[in-house]
């Protein structure tokens, strides 16, 4: 066909499905019932809690209920890159904790990586999984100063296992148009997110837990998850929403719901990989404010993303994953830039996806004993493999509290709300017209750091 004639498809969730279909549908809840931990959110937070608790306990009653499908938000969507960044970076921790439990919560991360590789294959799970590490490239030299000054940060902190990397050494990994330097590490995994999604499911049904769709709750209050079809009581119930969490009455200032959008382009010819390289699909990532993500997938297609309309007002979120045609456009340009072997390749996919801010932009999991109400997430984009850790600390919470997990810097941490709108929308708007502006300024020469640069630093989860 023609590449002038083909048509982009847009949203229906995401391409991670439009290969394999939507899965079937599960039952809805019908009237009210009882169990002894309900979790609220069938993504990868609510099914590693599920997965954790029911192989602790085998004969806990364990409900999952989900608005849509299990792995319809952004369990389904993202840009699988299962790696091990502490969102919103080690600084504070370190100043609130000290360095040696920050350490050991960075090498716990790393764990994380191979401990999702494992159950994967345990379970037989197929998720396209290929442990690369992460690539993160400066294509400019105001990216480039960023990227050393990282570089010179990271060499405090063996655990996390960086690397700088000279141009001619990166492009040896990956060959990227514009490459000064990079950094990689070994603790990540590119993956099909929808399969680890779907088989993940599959696992905790096959354990005994039961997972009730189309089920929308509206509110959770202590002993009980209130929905449109039925109450369920419970002992502990579990917040795994992530950024649909301001759809729940009581928690709609709490994480700012962030869209996240991403492109994939048609199977790529060997002549064009062979250009590229990408033979060990590492994960890729640039120095940019408003930075991108990619990687390669199993069937030789560039899936990339971007922030696009990083907001909407009033913390509204999606229900297709549709997104705007200029998305798709400045989207296909970046991956245009930085691999101009693929420059006229189709762009047979986009879609988007919504992730939970929190205020200080930091990844938190915890139970309130009192009301026996768990939560985790706020993971801003890093959540394929924290969610995982996440998942396993819940089980200690209610398990097994005091063990080595629960002591984490993460554990029962809480941040003041966003502000009402329209200050959050008028903020967020006005951050990334700054990344954008700064970002233009430097692939035009501007030499000196951005005067934003620490607060991209510190979305980007890059301290």
């Amino acid at each position: 066909m023609d590449a002038g004639t083909q048509q982009t498809t847009n949203g229906q969730v995401s391409f991670w499905y439009a290969g394999q279909g939507l899965p079937e549908p599960r039952p809805a809840l019908d009237g009210d019932i009882s169990a002894d931990v309900v979790i609220v959110g069938a993504g990868y937070t609510g099914l590693w809690t599920a997965y954790y608790l029911k192989k602790a306990q085998p004969r806990l009653r364990i409900v999952v209920l989900e608005s849509r499908f299990a792995g319809f938000g952004a369990s389904g969507r993202n840009g699988g890159w299962l790696t091990n960044s502490i969102t919103g970076g080690r600084g504070q921790y370190v100043k609130d904790h000290g360095r040696a439990l920050v350490g050991r919560f960075q090498t716990l991360l790393n764990e994380t990586v191979d401990e999702v590789i494992a159950v994967a294959e345990a379970e037989r799970i197929d998720a396209a999984i290929v442990k690369g590490g992460e690539l993160n490239v400066a294509r400019n030299p105001a990216q480039l100063r960023r990227l050393q000054s990282w570089a010179a940060g990271e060499a405090h902190w063996p655990e996390a296992g960086t690397t700088l990397l000279s141009a001619s050494e990166s492009r040896a990994r990956v060959n990227i148009a514009g490459t000064l330097g990079a950094i990689h590490h070994p603790h990540c995994a590119r993956i099909h997110p929808a399969r680890l999604a779907r088989g993940l499911a599959a696992a905790v049904e096959r354990s005994g837990v039961r997972i009730y769709e189309d089920t929308t709750v509206t509110e959770i209050t202590t002993g009980r998850a209130i929905t449109d079809r039925g109450n369920v009581d419970a002992a502990y119930i579990v917040r795994a929403t992530e950024g649909f969490t301001a759809n729940l009455k009581g928690s709609h200032r709490e994480w700012l719901p962030m869209n996240s959008s991403m492109i994939v382009t048609e199977p790529l010819s060997d002549g064009v990989w062979s250009e590229i390289g990408w033979e060990q699909f590492d994960t890729v990532s640039d120095m940019a404010h408003a930075y991108m993500y990619a990687q390669r997938t199993s069937d030789n297609r560039i899936a990339l993303g971007g922030r696009g309309v990083p907001y909407r007002y009033g913390s509204r979120t999606d229900t297709d994953g549709a997104t705007q045609p200029e998305t798709i456009a400045q989207l296909a340009g970046i991956l245009r830039g930085m691999f101009p072997a693929a420059a006229g390749a189709h762009i047979d996919h986009a879609w988007s996806g919504v992730l939970g801010v929190p205020r200080d932009w930091k990844a938190t999991v915890g139970l309130d004993l009192k009301s026996g109400i768990g939560w985790a997430g706020g993971y801003v984009g890093t959540g394929v493999a924290a969610s995982n850790l996440a998942g396993r600390t819940l089980r200690d919470l209610i398990l097994h509290p005091g063990s080595e997990l629960t002591a984490m810097p993460w554990v029962n941490r809480r941040v003041r709300q966003w502000e009402p709108e329209p200050l959050r929308w008028i903020a967020v708007k006005a951050l990334y017209r700054a990344y954008a502006a700064a970002d233009k300024a430097e692939s035009n020469g501007r030499k000196t750091t951005s005067p934003i640069a620490t607060a991209a630093d510190l979305v980007s989860g890059r301290r």
